[in-house]
C-alpha cells in the first residue's frame, strides 16, 4: 500500500491531513529556504513546495510525498516568520485594517512526477491598536507563523474576514491538494487514498 509522507514538520499541515481521516507519515524536509533575488512571491513558495516533496521522495520513491510552504504578502513584501517579538508587533501593525494576500504552495510527488500549484487567499485584518498586537505576541503563537499570526488559534480575532481557501491560510490548501492528486492519477476517498483506475 502507497504510504502518504508529509514533508513538513508543521503540526497545523498534519493536523489537516488527519481531519480529513489519513494517517500521514511526518518526514521534515530539509532545504534551503531563500527566495531568489527578483523571485515572485507565488514562484517561491510553489519552489519551495516542490524542493521539499521532492527531497522527501528521493528516499521513499514508493511513497505518495506531500509538501507545503505559505507566505503572507503586503503588497509587493513578503511577511515571513518573525525573527523576534518586536519584529511581530511590528508585522501585525502593519496589517492592522487592511487586507494582504496569503499564498500557499501545494505540491504532490508520486511515481517520480512531481504535481504543484498556489492558492491565493484574501485575509482582511480588524483594526486593532500596537497594546493588542503585543499582547497576542506575548501569547507565543505568532511566533512560528508567516505574517506572524495563526488564523486558526488566538490570532483569528485580528481578522474581519477571509476571501479564498481557510485551510490554505492555515497552511494547507485542502482543495488544491485533491486537485493535484486527480492531476497524478489518484483520487482522496474518505479516510484514504486510492489510484484513480482502482
Amino acid at each position: 500500500m502507497t504510504r502518504l509522507v508529509l514533508a513538513s514538520q508543521s503540526p497545523r499541515r498534519a493536523d489537516i491531513l488527519r481531519q480529513l481521516g489519513l494517517d500521514p507519515e511526518i518526514e521534515p524536509a530539509h532545504v534551503d529556504e531563500t527566495m531568489l533575488e527578483g523571485e515572485a512571491p507565488a514562484a517561491y513558495v510553489e519552489r519551495l513546495a516542490r524542493k521539499k516533496a521532492e527531497a522527501v521522495a528521493a528516499g521513499r520513491p514508493e511513497a505518495l510525498v506531500v509538501g507545503g510552504d505559505t507566505v503572507v504578502v503586503d503588497g509587493a513584501d513578503v511577511l515571513s516568520k518573525p525573527e523576534s517579538e518586536e519584529h511581530a508587533v511590528n508585522m501585525l501593525t502593519r496589517l492592522s485594517g487592511r487586507a494582504h494576500d496569503v499564498l500557499s504552495g501545494i505540491a504532490v510527488t508520486v511515481d517520480g512526477e512531481t504535481y504543484s500549484s498556489v492558492v491565493r487567499t484574501t485575509v482582511r485584518m480588524r483594526r486593532f491598536d500596537v497594546r493588542m498586537a503585543r499582547a497576542y505576541v506575548e501569547t507565543g503563537e505568532p511566533m512560528d507563523k508567516a505574517g506572524s499570526y495563526g488564523i486558526q488559534g488566538i490570532g483569528a480575532s485580528l481578522v474581519e474576514s477571509i476571501e479564498g481557501d481557510y485551510y490554505a491560510v492555515v497552511g494547507f490548501p485542502v482543495g488544491g491538494f485533491i486537485d493535484l492528486l486527480a492531476r497524478a492519477g489518484w483520487r482522496f476517498d474518505v479516510h484514504t487514498l486510492r489510484r484513480s483506475d482502482d
